[in-house]
């Protein structure tokens, strides 16, 4: 079954939306704001997809901004219907930081996702021993260290339960393959799920091979996803995290160059899968 849509998903569409109706419109958000006798951090928060929107306010900034179409106007309050509420993600707030937060609200609403990791499988990606066992040297307390995991559980169940998220693609170093988290039977349960995975119509993983040589983000993991309404954003995986869309084109530029040279250098489909088998059935036979 498909997990119903998050409420950033609304929410996003809703900022779009808004933000576009009052560019039409002419204004400024800090006029918005006074026409209709608003904080502009109100019409902020809403812009950014902070905070959801209630129907009554909604109708109130359609009048303003001009929007009188029945199909839009419908199609945006049922929006905000479902744009209140708590967000998948809102129960691991103990171990998200702002930031990441953030960044799965635009993970739930892509409509592709491309992705890259020099060193290990990507979160997307790992079975619960396998997620314990690479986070297990960071020294976290056992019950934070099991919210952690718990949380990528989650991610996971969104993404791939029902076929409701977006269209991934997985490219992996060969070193993720043969670096033995966790111990052999470990890494041979993670490599028989990334097949499983890789089986679906809706997910793509490749391998780039030792042989590949370097490229721009040899030394980092980063993740690009994509919108059909909006640009897209990129997402540099580091203990912080750092993301950029608008705001920084040429950095944006340079990742999506650098994924269309990884995608060159990558083995293709049935030899990554080929590889994947080859090194499952490799820790078999020690």
């Amino acid at each position: 079954m498909t997990p119903p849509a998050d409420p950033s998903r609304h929410r996003r569409k809703l900022r779009l939306a808004l933000r576009r109706a009052r560019e039409r419109a002419g204004l400024t958000q800090r006029e918005a704001a006074e026409r209709l006798e608003w904080s502009q951090s109100k019409v902020i928060r809403l812009e950014t997809g902070t905070v959801g929107i209630s129907v009554s306010d909604l109708r109130a900034l359609l009048t303003l901004y001009g929007v009188t179409g029945p199909a839009e106007t419908a199609g945006l309050e049922e929006a905000a219907r479902g744009s209140k509420g708590p967000t998948w993600w809102s129960p691991y707030h103990d171990v998200l930081s702002p930031r990441f937060a953030q960044y799965l609200g635009y993970e739930s609403a892509a409509a592709t996702l491309h992705t890259y990791h020099p060193i290990v499988v990507p979160g997307h990606l790992q079975t619960r021993a396998y997620a314990t066992a690479l986070l297990a040297p960071r020294g976290l307390e056992p019950q934070r260290l099991e919210r952690v995991v718990e949380l990528r559980m989650a991610r996971q169940e969104r993404m791939f339960a029902g076929g409701g998220g977006p269209a991934a693609t997985f490219v992996l170093d060969e070193s993720a393959l043969r670096r033995r988290i966790g111990g052999s039977a470990v890494l041979a349960q993670q490599l028989r799920q990334l097949l499983d995975l890789a089986d679906r119509d809706d997910v793509t993983v490749r391998v780039l091979p030792f042989e590949a040589g370097a490229h721009y983000s040899t030394l980092g993991s980063f993740v690009l996803l994509g919108f059909a309404d909006d640009d897209d954003l990129l997402y540099v995986e580091h203990a912080a995290g750092s993301m950029t869309g608008g705001e920084n084109l040429e950095l944006l530029a340079r990742y999506q160059e650098c994924l269309g040279t990884i995608m060159e250098l990558a083995l293709g489909d049935a030899v990554s899968h080929d590889l994947i088998s080859g090194a499952e059935r490799a820790i078999g036979a020690r």
